[in-house]
């Protein structure tokens, strides 16, 4: 259950409107400071199983209504009670408000330098975590990370670590003419996966990850080449092979960053497919929201019909941006986490927003030199939404990135309307 903070109310408030202890709220919400919640603030509710006393006049009815359920929900909660004869005095159960959707795959991606108590407290609510990354060279060599203690920690949690490649290039971001040397030369591709299976091996990875992005447009049929050569030799051997893909919105949207991620492609041939449905607000951008919902639709409304539907895991933000206004271009947002912008409301005094059409929350601000703010991060509402996609459009799941921080609003509305699959034991 999500609350919204209203001007005037304190956690105990809040807790006692609900029935529940004040502590488990601020427990379950990681809060810091209690005296400090923002109006606009959401906080997860973890009602459970109630117990209620009947008073003279109840009518099951009546406390469906109070409690936010139905009669059939509290009949199903209470075997054996008969709605016309309660008794005053009898104890019935209060079953939670929140009804499970069903079962998904849950990756997150983690970078090496996440702190391990954060990535204990997410493991539960994950089956893969996908390791960031190994960066391709330009000979097909790969270079090395720390990610031992990631991977013990995922296998002693059930999770299945999968290995992540991308073609970053040392000292910069992803680069198009790296890839483009890769994928022009046969010798280097069988290389580069002769070292990734030799890597998976040793290290004891479930699977692997495909993260190249910006390859270049006319690229495109040398990419769904070597994806058909690097499945056709993972798959014997028992890997999970699944690929990271830019949100188009049509099969013939233009760029860099979209024409050479082949749908119909990379739906075919791999086990999963994770949409990268998030940076429309981004570091260089103007302010908005980083996963508008309204966007995110369009994007699954053409993803659906290029890729089986089992296959899709749908990509979540787990972090915001602050941007100085007016935008001027070339200058830069900076990043903060869900938990951080929330903390950040509180220090200057504003009230948080919600924007209905992209289901993300916001907030503006001024800064000690004068300059306006505006603040879009996710917190439980869009978190929701979220997820309710999944089952409306009848996905795998869903994909965080990162995990690096805990946001725990996002970990409580995941584990209420769903159970998470495990595939490694």
């Amino acid at each position: 259950m999500i609350h919204v903070v209203q001007p005037q109310e304190s956690v105990y408030s809040i807790a006692t409107k609900y029935g529940v202890p004040y502590e488990r709220v601020i427990a379950d919400n990681e809060i810091t400071n209690p005296q400090a919640l923002v109006v606009g603030q959401t906080l997860v509710i973890m009602d459970g199983m109630r117990k209620y006393t009947i008073r003279r006049g109840d009518t099951l009815y009546g406390i469906a209504r109070r409690y936010g359920v139905t009669v059939d929900d509290l009949v199903e909660a209470n075997p054996g009670i008969n709605p016309q004869a309660l008794t005053i005095g009898q104890a019935i159960n209060i079953p939670s408000q929140t009804k499970k959707l069903g079962s998904i795959r849950v990756n997150g991606f983690a970078f090496p330098s996440i702190n391990l108590e954060v990535l204990r407290k997410t493991l539960p609510s994950l089956t893969y975590l996908s390791i960031f990354s190994y960066d391709i060279r330009p000979d097909g060599s790969l270079n090395t990370i720390n990610d031992e203690p990631l991977i013990r920690e995922a296998k002693s949690g059930g999770v299945a670590p999968m290995m992540v490649i991308s073609n970053i290039e040392e000292g910069s971001g992803f680069s198009s003419d790296l890839i483009r040397t890769v994928l022009n030369s046969e010798q280097i591709q069988n290389t580069l996966i002769d070292n990734v299976i030799a890597v998976l091996d040793a290290k004891g990875y479930y699977g692997l990850n495909l993260d190249l992005e910006y390859v270049y447009p006319e690229d495109r049929e040398k990419y769904n080449s070597f994806i058909r050569k690097i499945t056709s030799r993972l798959e014997p051997l028992g890997y999970l092979v699944t690929s990271s893909i830019a949100p188009k919105q049509t099969a013939t949207q233009r760029g860099r960053l979209y024409e050479a991620h082949d749908y119909p492609v990379h739906g075919r041939l791999l086990n999963y497919v994770i949409i990268m449905t998030y940076e429309w607000g981004y570091t260089y951008g103007p302010a908005q929201a980083v996963a508008p919902l309204n966007q995110v639709r369009r994007t699954l409304d053409y993803a659906v019909t290029a890729i089986p539907r089992n296959k899709i895991l749908l990509g979540v933000p787990n972090y915001g941006y602050d941007w100085t206004l007016p935008f001027v271009q070339g200058s830069a947002a900076r990043s903060l986490t869900n938990k951080a912008a929330v903390e950040l409301a509180a220090r200057v005094g504003a009230n948080i927003k919600f924007d209905e059409k992209a289901k993300s929350p916001f907030f503006n601000y001024y800064d000690s030199s004068g300059k306006r703010h505006e603040v879009w991060f996710e917190d439980a509402r869009s978190m929701e939404a979220t997820l309710r996609l999944v089952n409306e459009y009848g996905l795998a799941g869903i994909s965080f990135w990162t995990i690096n921080s805990f946001s725990p609003q996002n970990i409580l509305v995941l584990n209420g309307l769903y159970d998470i699959i495990k595939v490694y034991d």
